[in-house]
């Protein structure tokens, strides 16, 4: 069976303006953009010095002052990369453009009055925006949405991600210290992602957990979302197993009544280096024989594959080659929805039981 999977770049590519210079672009963006053959017109961050740097390592000829410099200096049909903390997602958005592109960095806001925000400075300058919830669009996570879509696993009834990885925090110093860490920065990958094969789920059940030795405010997760009486979707992550790669998981998982799909992430484990990925499908033979699992070839991994993707997207809609845009805003809120749903269980928690004493 050949799995149609690879991301359809636009016929034209948009100049990309870069607001932020961290890690994330570093290592995930501005390599995508290359493989991709995006035009990075520009680049501009609270510190040049970093934006200089990336300037020289990526062939980026424009390092601008600030953003107004930027907005002031950029080409008419520019698309707006923003890449900087939530807390300063306003205020940049009220400085670009009416009308322009722009790709926002997740998540949408660090609580959902800023979301809700976000929302409608984009909505009020008629932004063509989106979220970097670029998950979606990796190739594994095409491939495995393809195999549903033409109906080979059947209807799906279970939904599952599982991460069980050593995640040095460290290397995020501005995130590591937030006090929503794990679902707000990490688990609103999965959320959104279950969100993009499932829908709104009714309600979401939530447990967040420190580790008793170290200074983070949480670090493991679960999350079960209720989708009916049939469809199971849930999310449980660990990032403090520091016991060797042995036993290490990081997939995705998805049954239905015909088959099953599983994605092994390598990226997670082993972070930043990572392992390779892992993609396998099963069917069901009519004739009730025993299944197969398949290991299937997947050309790209979700850094930086999957940012071509998000950024593809966005300048196909905003060209008009496609009628939906993929993780707009207008989508996204939902998920911030149900991040804030599951803060809310969290705090709340389960049902209490009465013993009999």
């Amino acid at each position: 069976m050949a799995i149609d999977y690879k991301t359809i770049l636009p016929q034209t590519s948009l100049p990309i303006i870069i607001i932020g210079a961290g890690g994330i672009v570093k290592d995930a963006h501005l390599p995508a953009y290359r493989k991709a053959g995006f035009d990075v017109h520009g680049i501009v961050n609270r510190t040049k010095a970093k934006a200089e740097a990336l300037a020289r390592e990526f062939a980026i000829p424009h390092v601008y002052d600030s953003v107004a410099n930027a907005v002031a200096q950029a080409p008419e049909n520019a698309v707006y990369d923003i890449t900087i903390m939530p807390n300063k997602f306003i205020e940049t958005l009220e400085a670009l453009p009416d009308g322009a592109a722009v790709l926002i960095q997740k998540p949408m806001g660090d609580y959902y009055p800023e979301s809700e925000a976000i929302l409608e400075v984009c909505q009020r300058k008629g932004l063509v925006a989106a979220i970097n919830c670029q998950l979606r669009q990796a190739p594994f996570v095409n491939a495995a949405r393809w195999l549903i879509e033409q109906g080979h696993i059947g209807e799906l009834y279970d939904m599952e991600v599982r991460v069980n990885v050593h995640t040095p925090w460290q290397l995020f110093p501005h995130v590591m210290v937030h006090p929503r860490l794990e679902i707000l920065y990490h688990s609103v990958h999965y959320i959104d992602l279950i969100r993009s094969f499932l829908g709104n789920p009714q309600s979401v059940y939530a447990k967040t957990l420190k580790h008793p030795a170290k200074d983070l405010s949480s670090s493991r997760t679960t999350l079960l979302f209720d989708y009916g009486d049939t469809l199971h979707a849930v999310v449980n992550t660990n990032h403090d197993h520091d016991f060797g790669p042995q036993h290490q998981e990081s997939y995705i998982k998805w049954e239905g009544t015909k088959g099953a799909v599983k994605a092994t992430m390598g990226l997670l484990m082993d972070y930043p280096h990572g392992v390779p990925d892992v993609f396998e499908y099963c069917i069901k033979p009519e004739d009730g024989s025993t299944p197969d699992w398949v290991k299937y070839p997947i050309e790209g991994t979700w850094f930086p594959d999957a940012f071509i993707g998000s950024m593809g997207s966005l300048m196909r809609y905003k060209l008009g080659e496609i009628a939906v845009l993929p993780a707009a805003v207008e989508d996204v809120i939902h998920t911030m929805a149900v991040v804030e749903a599951a803060y809310k269980s969290n705090e709340i928690g389960g049902q209490l039981i009465h013993y009999n004493s």
